[in-house]
Order: structure tokens, then sequence, then C-alpha cells
């Protein structure tokens, strides 16, 4: 099977989203499949949409050679309405791999709908979707009002190296705890309300260090840094960067609790990543950590932007740490319960297939509206 998959920007950029994307492709290749990328330059939400009338752009598709083009959903303003356009021209079906919706993010209330707008128009011109997670389908079924042919396909649990033997902690001999978050500096990670869930806790034999871009958002940073020293946490918390993917296996070793309460998260390959290294997770219910991570059993879920709620949780940890230690056993069997990255590929790439073969029966033809 000859597959097209449209991108913004790199397949090696380092995001879960790309990471689902990158090691999807790896596992297609090993199949056999033909896989050819295409990428269109990262620029604002308002210049993508000038893409949609790009002779170059509908050029390059309506002459491309494929069995099917899978569409990164990131994609989705600078398609919405050129995939009209090519359907009479094409003889391949249009997928959309959906990792995060565009409206489920934080804007004012008038971009919200304008981008509900557009990603509506967008799902309503395609022939199939991919899904990182079931709360990413419901999202689309609920948004579109039609039960477009999908399958879901859970982020596979094996691309990271154990660097290191996960660290098992005394607590009656060492009372410190090790927590770590693992997910670039910027708002939707919810970073601000984790600082502030730190700043009501006492300020004890605690740690907390942060892996992840900080070039994104600097802006964001910048209140970051502001916010840590204006709570006194300076020689709490160690904001420690980008660093390569293979080094962070080593980082979760050494951790007790991982720590990230998303605004929205379309799914969160990271947690599948702290469980594999038998640490308990503290995740939001925004999105589809719940998937993952079941509360009270490998960890606990709270609502997003709920610095209270949160604190309660980690003060409790604090005073009672040996909770953890069964948590740890929980951890890894969870872990166990999710696909390799090979099986999740063979299910797209099954799913491709039937979508391919219905196209050419004419037994599915494309919804109009």
């Amino acid at each position: 099977m000859r597959i097209g998959l449209l991108i913004y920007g790199r397949l090696d950029t380092l995001t879960g989203g790309y990471l689902y994307d990158r090691l999807v492709v790896r596992e297609w290749r090993r199949r056999g499949a033909e896989v050819l990328v295409y990428s269109l330059p990262w620029r604002s939400y308002t210049r993508h949409l000038l893409d949609n009338f790009s002779p170059a752009l509908f050029q390059t598709l309506k002459q491309a050679r494929l069995d099917v083009l899978v569409q990164d959903e990131l994609n989705h303003p600078s398609l919405f309405w050129l995939n009209r356009l090519l359907r009479p021209r094409i003889d391949y079906p249009l997928v959309t791999l959906v990792h995060l919706l565009g409206y489920s993010e934080r804007r004012s209330p008038w971009q919200t709908q304008w981008v509900r707008f557009i990603e509506r128009s967008y799902f309503r011109s395609l022939d199939g979707a991919i899904y990182n997670s079931h709360d990413s389908r419901h999202l689309v079924e609920a948004l579109v009002g039609i039960n477009l042919p999908g399958v879901v396909a859970h982020p596979g649990k094996d691309h990271l190296t154990v660097l290191a033997a996960p660290r098992e902690p005394n607590h009656a001999r060492d009372p410190s705890l090790q927590f770590i978050s693992v997910g670039n500096v910027v708002p939707r990670k919810g970073l601000h309300t984790l600082v502030a869930a730190l700043a009501r806790l006492p300020r004890g034999n605690w740690r907390l260090q942060v892996v992840g871009s900080l070039e994104m958002d600097p802006a964001y940073v910048a209140s970051i840094r502001r916010q840590i020293a204006a709570a006194g946490l300076v020689d709490h918390i160690d904001l420690v960067g980008q660093i390569p993917n293979e080094r962070v296996g080593g980082y979760l070793a050494r951790a007790d609790l991982f720590l990230l309460v998303s605004q929205y998260e379309g799914f969160g390959i990271v947690y599948l990543e702290a469980l594999r290294h038998g640490i308990p997770v503290v995740a939001s219910t925004g999105g589809a950590a719940g998937e993952i991570v079941r509360h009270n059993q490998e960890g606990w879920l709270v609502p997003p932007e709920d610095p209270v709620a949160l604190g309660r949780i980690l003060n409790d940890v604090i005073i009672r740490p040996e909770q953890l230690t069964a948590m740890r056993a929980a951890a890894l069997a969870r872990y166990n319960d999710f696909p390799t990255w090979a099986e999740s590929a063979a299910a797209i790439h099954d799913f491709l297939a039937g979508i391919v073969q219905a196209y050419r029966n004419n037994v599915s033809s494309p919804v109009s509206f």
C-alpha cells in the first residue's frame, strides 16, 4: 500500500503527536508499505487558512499517486476547503489522524467558535479517521454529528528504553520524595497549576524536576520562573529543559511520583512512560488520561486548573508516602494492558486497507454537505 502522510513541520519534532506519527510510519514501512511524507511549514492559524487556495499544494496532492492520504488533524486549517476542491480530481480516500482537536485548546469564546466551524467543515470532507483515544473519537463525533468511519489506536507502550533500574524507595530510611513532570513548558500542560499546588505544601524534603522544552513559549516560561520565585520554591523546582528522548527513562527511573495536570490531553504517551517505570501518576480529568490512569489505583485524577484539589493529594502523599509502594505494582500491571506500536500500527494499516477497498468498490462515498 502506498500511504501519504501530511504534517506540519518535521516528523522528528519532540512532541507526543509527532512521536505517534513517527513510530506509526516506522511500523507501516516494516509491514512493507511505501510511505511518502508531505510537510507544510508551521505558521499562524490565519496563514494556514490561505493554504486552501495554494495552487502548488493543490497540484501536489492532485498529482500524488497514492492509495490513501492520511492527514494529521493539526493541519485542518490548511485543508478544510482544499479537500473539497480535491475530491473530484483524486482517486484516493482522505483520512485524518486525530491527536488533539484545535477547539479543545484555551481560546477566547469567539476564536473557539471559529475553530469549531473550521474543524467541523474539515471532518465533513473526509472518508475516515484514526483516533489516538476514545475521548478524541467522542469529541469528533459530537462535533460533526455523523459516524465517520474510524479506528481507535492507542499509542504503543514500547518505544522508550529503560536506562536505569527503577528506584526502590525506603521512606522509613529516606523520607525524601522525588517528583517529576515531563512535558514541554507551554500553558496547556498546566505547570502553573502544579506550581500553585506545590506552593500550598510544607517546605519539606521533596523536589520536582520538570523535563521539557523551555523554548516553545518563552513568555510563559518567564511567568513560571516568576511564579516559582514568588512562592519561594527555587530550591525545590528544577526546570531541566529539553533532553534527548533516550535520556528520559533515566529521569523517570529515579522518581517517586509523576505529575502532569494538563488542561487537556488527547492521550498522553508520557503517562505510559511513567507506568512502565512503575511510577504512580497524577493527571487531570481534561481529556483521555482517564483511559490510562485509574483514580486511586495507578495514581490520581484531578480537575484541570484546580491547585487546591491537587495540593490535597500531594500533601497526603508527603504525609503517607508508603501508599506509593502498592501503586508502583499497580502502575507496572496497568502498563501491560496497552498495545505495542506494532499492534497499533497494524490496526491502523488494516483499517486503511478497508477504507481503500471500500473507496475503490464505491461502497462508501464521501459525505457531502
